[in-house]
């Protein structure tokens, strides 16, 4: 049997955990936050909705692609955002589930471009009295819609169009594409949260701080060092995995690498200043602990690196393209594989700036040294 003393220690290191809300908050709840979200994205929804790139060829008309799915029940709507119509077409029934796909007619260029973002999986396309199918291969998403597509197309004649699949292996449609900007962009991320604010708070419960604030070094300077070494470091571990990609999958910058470069460190900054924010208070590691992951995990879930955030509802969206992590992730991307420019991300890098000097400055005037 259990000696009376090893019981009281067990009781011990129990009520120890209990004490701590923000320790029982992570261990409890905050892994049903995270079931929550990714169920939302993720979850078989009785409606889904899919946007399809539709090219129609110079020489036909939109009466002849209508043509093409005569076998298919459609509606012509107007999309009243930027006054274009589209086809909807609904796939399924209550028992499968529903899926609408919206067909918006655009031009090939702006259909890759939606393609790139990730807006749309697919393109389709028509050429002499045949319809076209252009998707990378490798994305369950596109497989998936094209089968659908299909399935309504033909109707219960599966053989009667001979449509013609395209597999898409232009740079900047890729999945690794889309995957490896998004990498780069959640790199910075974590390594400046865990860099930067698990650094801070576990010096203040060492009692580092206090030697720290006993020398002549202004305080500013000591936290500034961190930021520094940062952007350093984020650069190193950004060429690496930029050098792998580069040899391996034949991915390049297509834009401005001067915009990468200033927007890669307006991303620092912009972490920097939330992760000084966040170890302004914090004494305990465990606590520091949960409050990144709150910040972090979130963001690498909704913000796009390893799909699309267009999962989510159209509500969510506006605040989902609002996060730090998606700014900087869609800047990256729009260099790497859309040949953006200053033009194009000016806005990303003012406002990371401008989030990251202010939680500085927050951060450190109510920063915690002793």
């Amino acid at each position: 049997m259990l000696n009376r003393s090893f019981l009281q220690l067990i009781l011990v290191q129990i009520r120890d955990f209990y004490r701590e809300p923000a320790v029982l908050f992570w261990a409890f709840l905050f892994p049903i936050l995270m079931a929550w979200g990714l169920g939302i994205a993720f979850n078989k929804k009785p409606e889904v909705t899919k946007t399809i790139a539709l090219v129609i060829n110079e020489k036909e008309s939109t009466l002849d692609f209508e043509k093409l799915f005569k076998n298919t029940q459609y509606d012509k709507k107007l999309d009243s955002l930027n006054d274009t119509y589209y086809y909807n077409i609904t796939y399924g029934n209550e028992n499968l589930g529903l899926t609408h796909f919206r067909l918006k007619p655009v031009s090939w260029q702006q259909a890759e471009l939606l393609v790139k973002r990730g807006s749309a999986s697919l393109i389709l396309a028509t050429n002499e009295g045949k319809l076209e199918y252009h998707f990378d291969k490798f994305s369950a998403e596109a497989q998936l819609a094209y089968l659908q597509l299909t399935s309504l197309f033909n109707g219960e004649n599966l053989y009667e169009q001979q449509a013609v699949i395209k597999p898409m292996t232009e740079k900047g449609t890729r999945y690794i594409d889309f995957l490896i900007p998004g990498l780069i962009a959640m790199n910075v991320m974590m390594s400046t949260m865990w860099g930067i604010s698990y650094t801070l708070i576990e010096a203040r419960s060492k009692k580092l701080l206090r030697r720290m604030v006993a020398t002549p070094m202004p305080r500013w300077e000591y936290i500034l060092s961190h930021i520094v070494t940062r952007i350093v470091l984020c650069f190193a571990e950004a060429s690496i995995i930029f050098a792998f990609a580069y040899y391996y999958f034949d991915i390049k910058i297509e834009g401005s690498i001067f915009a990468f470069i200033i927007l890669f460190i307006s991303g620092i900054i912009g972490f920097s200043g939330l992760a000084v924010l966040i170890a302004s208070r914090t004494a305990k590691t465990q606590i520091g602990n949960g409050l990144i992951n709150l910040i972090i995990m979130p963001m690498m879930l909704l913000s796009g690196i390893y799909f699309s955030y267009h999962n989510f509802p159209d509500t969510v969206i506006p605040f989902i393209q609002a996060l730090p992590l998606t700014m900087l992730a869609d800047g990256i991307k729009a260099i790497f594989n859309e040949s953006a420019g200053f033009a194009e991300v000016w806005k990303y890098i003012v406002i990371l700036n401008a989030f990251g000097l202010i939680t500085f400055v927050i951060g450190l005037k109510y920063y915690k040294w002793y």
